[in-house]
C-alpha cells in the first residue's frame, strides 16, 4: 500500500528538517503505514481519526499480542504526525493526545539458585593474584551475605567518619551504608563476610603491588589505587562468576536478588526483607513473593509424584 501523499509530506518534513537518522525514519514509515491501514479499514480519512478510534486499534494490537513497549513506540510515531498535522492546520486537535500504552508486565529480577550462589561465594583462585583474589571474594560475600547495592559497596570506607558514606563494624557485625534517597541503614554481616573483608585488610596494603598509591579511605580500590566504580565491579563479578562455573553471568544486583529471595525463603518475613534492603515501599519488596512461588513450584514440580504424571 503506498502511503498518502499527505504522509509523504511529514516524512520528507522528519527527514530532511528533523535530520532523523535511517533506521528511525525507517520506523516512522512502517508505523505510519500500520494507521493508514487501520484507518483504511475503518473507512475514514486521517483528519477525521478520533481518540476513539486510536484506543480501538491500540486494543486490537494488544488483543493481537503486541507488547506495551510496542505500541508505546507505535502511538509515539502516530503522535508526532498528528502534532505536525495540527499545526499545520489540518486537524484541529491531536487524537493521540493523552493516550497512554497498555503497562507492560515487569519482569521478575533475576536470582541464583542457592547452590549456584554457594558456588560463587566459595570459589577461590589460589593461582590468581591474591591481592585481587583477596579483594574480590570480599566483595562478593558482602553483595550477597548483606544485599548491598553495588553503589553501597563501593562506597563503603575503611573506618567510620563523619564524611564517610559506609563502613563497617567488624567487631558488631553489621554495615552501615548510605542507600537511595541519602538514607542510613544497618545490615548484618554474616560470618564468612567478616573472615572475607578481614583477610583483604590484611593484604590491601601488605600485598598492595610495589609502588601503588592507595585511597587512604577507600575499602575496595582498583589496581590504580583508587576507590572500585560500579563498573569495575560489575566487570570482576562477571569474569568470577563464568571461571566458578555459575551457568549465567552474573552481576552485582543478582546477587542482592538472591540474598532477599532467599532470606525470604528460608524466613517468610517479608518487612524483614523490606528493612534489611532499604526499601521505602513494601510493594517493592514484594516482587520476591512472585520469586518464592516460582522456587516453590519448582520443588513442587521435581518432587512431587502427581506433579510429574503428564494428562492423557
Amino acid at each position: 500500500m503506498s502511503l498518502p501523499s499527505l504522509v509523504q509530506r511529514y516524512l520528507d518534513h522528519v527527514q530532511f528538517e528533523k535530520r532523523l537518522a535511517a533506521r528511525t525514519l525507517a520506523l516512522y514509515t512502517e508505523d505510519l503505514h500500520k494507521l493508514c491501514a487501520c484507518a483504511q479499514q475503518t473507512g475514514i480519512e486521517l483528519a477525521q481519526v478520533q481518540s476513539a478510534h486510536i484506543r480501538r486499534w491500540m486494543a486490537g494490537m494488544h488483543a493481537a499480542g503486541r507488547s506495551g513497549r510496542g505500541i508505546a513506540l507505535i502511538l509515539s510515531g502516530w503522535r508526532g504526525f498528528y502534532t505536525w498535522m495540527a499545526r499545520e492546520g489540518l486537524v484541529s486537535a491531536n487524537p493521540v493526545h493523552g493516550i497512554r500504552a497498555p503497562r507492560q508486565a515487569k519482569p521478575l529480577p533475576k536470582a541464583l539458585s542457592v547452590e549456584e550462589a554457594l558456588q560463587l561465594a566459595n570459589h577461590q583462585e589460589p593461582e590468581s593474584d591474591p591481592w585481587a583474589e583477596a579483594r574480590d571474594a570480599a566483595m562478593v560475600e558482602l553483595l550477597y551475605g548483606s544485599g548491598l547495592r553495588v553503589g553501597e559497596l563501593v562506597g563503603l570506607d575503611c573506618v567510620a567518619s563523619d564524611r564517610a558514606r559506609g563502613w563497617l563494624d567488624l567487631d558488631g557485625g553489621l554495615a552501615h551504608v548510605l542507600g537511595k534517597g541519602s538514607k542510613r541503614r544497618s545490615v548484618p554481616l554474616g560470618g564468612p563476610a567478616v573472615q572475607a573483608v578481614r583477610r583483604w585488610l590484611e593484604v590491601r596494603t601488605a600485598a598492595a603491588p610495589p609502588g601503588l598509591a592507595l585511597d587512604a579511605e577507600a575499602l575496595f580500590v582498583g589496581p590504580r589505587g583508587r576507590r572500585m566504580t560500579p563498573q569495575s565491579v560489575w566487570q570482576r563479578l562477571r569474569t568470577r562468576s563464568q571461571r566458578a562455573g555459575v551457568a549465567v553471568p552474573v552481576h552485582p544486583h543478582m546477587l542482592r536478588h538472591s540474598f532477599a529471595s532467599h532470606v525470604l525463603q528460608s524466613s517468610g518475613d517479608l518487612r524483614a526483607v523490606q528493612e534489611l534492603l532499604g526499601h521505602a515501599s513494601i510493594s517493592t519488596t514484594q516482587v520476591y513473593t512472585r520469586l518464592d512461588f516460582q522456587h516453590l513450584a519448582k520443588v513442587y514440580e521435581a518432587a512431587h509424584p502427581r506433579a510429574r504424571k503428564k494428562p492423557t
